[in-house]
């Protein structure tokens, strides 16, 4: 419990986002060591201000999480889940500032091969029928189907993931206590009893604007592939297929009639290169996935061992999301000396996470 305490507490602080959350981390090994950290301490971390310092050492971050385990204890079903723990998704360690945190609502899906389904929410008909139509085909084919509960596309391709017999996972800009709108808190209900609801955003957090592309950014990164189906330009679907581009994800989106303003920012991104999806066998071909005569199968590939990273080796296990790496890169990119470098590497190996390739390079399994 203290444990989670302490995860809850620096997270609340203001000022610490992801990417300084994996510095302290990796500097103090535990959540708790970084809150009981001298300042002389904390100022010696790359990116600490002194206001930051004040934050962490005034107690609120403390406060907050002893009112958020309250909470928590009257939310059967909601848990935590670090990122230094086996079932967090490790696909989200390849888009930079993976949040250390998430809330899950639900149960755990297995995270890949996963597809995102965004698109409008003032969606034409037709272009609900289309995602609706294409998750289903999806989910009976394995793809665990990832969207963001909003109104308009991602509600049909959340109910066409169940129809389709599969999970489903809805990532939300607010907290997984009051899931965003109000008219899906049913089919929310339905997403929990196979998928789950998730959220890097603390219990009671509010659909705020400046929390949506925070969200979109997740739902790309756990994902293979983003599927567009009908987006206007500006609109956050097209935000999401931006991620996914600079996370290295494939951009597929649907073509939809050039009189409907819903469809244009969808029908550029195919002008730009995103591949053009009318059919299951598109999306399969896309991701790489096998596809027989006799059936639609996806080949997931080998799974990695279910096993907890210490601070350091996910530290590690970030840098080799990003490609292969020789020993002396990683050492001089994460600043260490090469035998702390070579005894995470050693770890990740008998975890069976990474494998050497020729040439002394390092990738993951």
């Amino acid at each position: 419990m203290n444990d989670q305490r302490d995860w809850i507490a620096l997270s609340a602080v203001e000022g610490v986002g992801p990417v300084l959350f994996r510095r302290l981390l990796e500097q103090f090994e535990t959540p708790g060591r970084v809150l009981a950290a001298s300042r002389s301490a904390l100022a010696t971390v790359r990116g600490m201000t002194e206001p930051v310092i004040e934050a962490l050492q005034s107690g609120g971050g403390r406060r907050f999480a002893e009112d958020e385990l309250r909470r928590l204890d009257k939310l059967p079903g909601v848990r935590l889940l670090t990122f230094l723990e086996a079932d967090y998704p490790r696909r989200l360690f390849e888009i930079g500032g993976p949040p250390p945190l998430l809330y899950l609502r639900g149960q755990l899906p297995a995270w890949d091969p996963a597809l995102a389904v965004v698109g409008s929410r003032r969606a034409t008909r037709n272009g609900l029928k289309a995602a609706e139509e294409l998750s289903a085909a999806a989910a009976n084919a394995g793809l665990l189907v990832v969207s963001g509960l909003a109104r308009g596309i991602d509600t049909a391709a959340h109910r066409g993931a169940l129809i389709g017999g599969g999970p489903t996972v809805a990532v939300l800009g607010c907290g997984v206590d009051c899931p965003y709108p109000p008219e899906n808190r049913e089919l929310a209900e339905r997403i929990v009893a196979s998928g789950c609801l998730l959220s890097e955003f603390p219990l009671g957090s509010q659909p705020l604007a400046d929390h949506f592309p925070r969200r979109n950014r997740i739902i790309s990164g756990l994902s293979r592939g983003v599927l567009v189906v009908e987006a206007a330009d500006k609109s956050g679907s097209l935000i999401t297929a931006r991620y996914a581009l600079d996370q290295g994800r494939d951009v597929m989106a649907v073509p939809g009639p050039i009189s409907i303003a819903s469809c244009r920012g969808s029908n550029g991104l195919i002008k730009q290169g995103a591949a053009l999806v009318d059919s299951l066998a598109d999306i399969l071909a896309v991701l790489g996935l096998e596809i027989t005569q006799e059936s639609v199968r996806v080949d997931h590939g080998p799974q990695p061992p279910h096993c907890p990273l210490t601070p350091r080796e996910a530290q590690v296990y970030e840098l080799l999301a990003q490609g292969p790496r020789q020993l002396d890169d990683i050492t001089t990119a994460l600043e260490l000396t090469a035998a702390e470098v070579s005894a995470m590497v050693l770890g990740l190996e008998l975890k069976g996470l990474l494998t050497q390739l020729p040439g002394s390079h390092y990738t993951l399994t």
